[in-house]
């Protein structure tokens, strides 16, 4: 029988430094899975944060079981082995199969209803189809669940492998190995936040996996004489390298060919920014010679649409037309948000003499302000044609920043403006939530003149109206003397409702009331039509003093917003 030597003090030393870098790398890549898993059925799915939370959770929980039965494996040496090909594997295609999951069964119903020649109004939606479609939705979950399981195998067989290596029981083996993890994780986390956010996702995972790989790797190496079927292995790790590279170069392709399965219409530009996923889509109508005319633009934050071409010029005249015909001066603007520079485009044509925007994106700002640098010239050509590159007007000031803080600075320099309109998304995310709270919209007021209005893009009130009576109790709160709330249909969104106040003076409805017309010809607004915006339906208010106001840190809005959006999509 082949006897191996027994390890020396520098064998040992190589071999615990090897295992606790090992411990180390594994725990961020673990934290980066998790990251990755909650970050993509978020931005897809629109509910980041309690997708977040959900995953962080599940994960911990699985780990645990994880942890427990680990206890079952035999060999810890070729179990491990076989454990970081398995997370490798998980983590470079988890996304991907996600994306089919989701894809799949969201263009299923579509697919016979175009076989069996089916109306519009009897798409197969309920039933076997809907309960696919939320296994798919949730199944970031269940592939969290898994790789959680596996994850939390690591540590005891690190543990197993160190005793056995020193052929004694270690007093302080789960406390190296514990704070290599922690250590590891923290490490992780720096990682995803400075360098993996800002790529595209699919080569994140690729990467993270590439360290699960590395690290099997070098383990088998040391560790030759240790293993059985190390033939096997070898083979597993030569198609585990040839899977992520795969994933590394065409991942993020055949993720958009996915995600374009749940647009109607082609997907023409998508791009993961630091903050969010921007998707085009366009349309070829082929009706007019005129290219800027012979496509439908849609544009898409995480999922959820911000604008279509084709009626954008509505939203945006209803979000500026009050706030400006009614403001007794129109020289110094402030826009939160708008990083589109469709708002800006419509504020430009009352002639200002300054315009300050604040935006966080700044990628997005970027792609609207020079689109040809960023985008295929026909796309580009359309942005162009649609907010007159409003962005690059010499009377414009941009500040690539977060409102909630960059409003301080301009609290400081004494600044007051005309006219504030915030055309920000819709509270579907904490970070925004804090942007519709009464402590924001109190210091937007201390920025606004005396005869000023401010407008507040305010959701719909029709799919949120506890939302969208919220905003404006919550501007309300803030201390601004007249709050008035106006709506109409927009026909990419439905119907659709917007906030306006006054710090002082006449109300924005009295003030609208004394015009003969709008100062500026707007492309769809006119002035009665404007003012027959503000009447609502019998007992619209009725159970207003039941919505809770949107204090910072309550999280109200976001929970209504969550709750309608849930409603609306049948997942609850």
């Amino acid at each position: 029988m082949k006897k191996h030597p027994i390890p020396t003090i520098n064998s040992r030393l190589i071999d615990d430094t090897l295992l606790i870098l090992t411990m180390a790398i594994l725990a961020g890549c673990g934290l980066i899975y998790e990251y990755l898993l909650s970050h993509y059925a978020g931005r897809v799915l629109g509910v980041m944060e309690s997708t977040i939370y959900t995953m962080i959770g599940l994960m911990i929980v699985s780990m645990g079981l994880g942890a427990f039965a680990a206890r079952k494996v035999r060999c810890a040496f070729n179990g491990f082995v076989y454990l970081e090909l398995i997370i490798a594997l998980l983590g470079a295609s988890a996304i991907l199969i996600i994306g089919a999951l989701i894809a799949i069964t969201q263009t299923l119903p579509h697919i016979i209803a175009d076989m069996f020649a089916l109306p519009p109004d009897m798409l197969p939606q309920g039933g076997l189809f809907k309960q696919l479609s939320k296994l798919a939705i949730n199944s970031p979950y269940f592939f969290g669940v898994v790789l959680g399981f596996f994850i939390g195998m690591e540590i005891p067989l690190i543990a197993r492998i160190r005793e056995e290596i020193h052929k004694k029981h270690l007093a302080n083996n789960l406390g190296t190995i514990y704070g290599a993890d922690y250590i590891g994780a923290g490490i992780g986390a720096a990682v995803w936040v400075l360098f993996l956010l800002s790529i595209d996702i699919s080569k994140a995972a690729a990467l993270t996996a590439s360290l699960n790989f590395i690290t099997g790797a070098i383990f088998v190496i040391r560790y030759w004489h240790k293993l059985r079927w190390r033939k096997t292995f070898i083979s597993m790790h030569l198609v585990l390298a040839l899977i992520i590279i795969l994933m590394f170069t065409y991942g993020n392709q055949w993720l958009n060919q996915m995600n374009s399965l749940l647009y109607l219409d082609k997907v023409a530009h998508s791009q993961k920014t630091r903050y969010q996923q921007l998707t085009f889509t366009q349309r070829n109508l082929g009706i007019t010679t005129d290219e800027s005319h012979n496509s439908i633009i849609n544009f898409y934050l995480n999922g959820r649409l911000q604008f279509s071409s084709i009626d954008e010029h509505i939203y945006h005249d209803y979000l500026v037309a009050p706030v400006l015909a009614g403001s007794a001066r129109q020289e110094n603007i402030l826009i939160i948000g708008g990083g589109d520079g469709l708002a800006l485009r419509e504020v430009l044509k009352y002639s200002p003499k300054h315009v300050t925007l604040i935006d966080l994106d700044s990628e997005l700002i970027d792609i609207f302000q020079h689109p040809t640098q960023h985008l295929e010239a026909s796309l580009a050509n359309k942005i162009s044609h649609l907010n007159k590159n409003s962005l690059q007007d010499k009377r414009v000031t941009i500040q690539r920043s977060d409102a909630f803080i960059a409003i301080n600075e301009l609290l400081k320099k004494g600044l007051l403006f005309d006219a504030i309109i915030v055309d920000l998304p819709d509270p579907s995310h904490p970070d925004l939530n804090k942007l519709y709270s009464v402590n924001f919209y109190a210091r937007l007021k201390q920025l606004l003149s005396g005869d000023g209005l401010i407008a507040i893009q305010s959701t719909s009130p029709y799919h949120a109206k506890d939302s969208f009576i919220s905003i404006g109790k919550t501007l309300s709160a803030a201390s601004f003397v007249h709050v008035q709330q106006y709506h109409d249909n927009v026909p990419s969104f439905g119907e659709w409702g917007w906030t306006i106040g006054a710090k002082a003076g006449a109300s924005p409805l009295t003030r609208l009331k004394k015009l003969e017309k709008l100062p500026i010809e707007h492309t769809w607004l006119k002035l009665d039509l404007l003012k027959a915006a503000f009447i609502f339906p019998n007992d619209f208010y009725k159970n207003k003093d039941a919505i809770g106001i949107n204090v910072l840190g309550s999280h109200t809005l976001y929970q209504l917003h969550q709750k309608a959006w849930l409603d609306q999509q049948g997942i609850q």
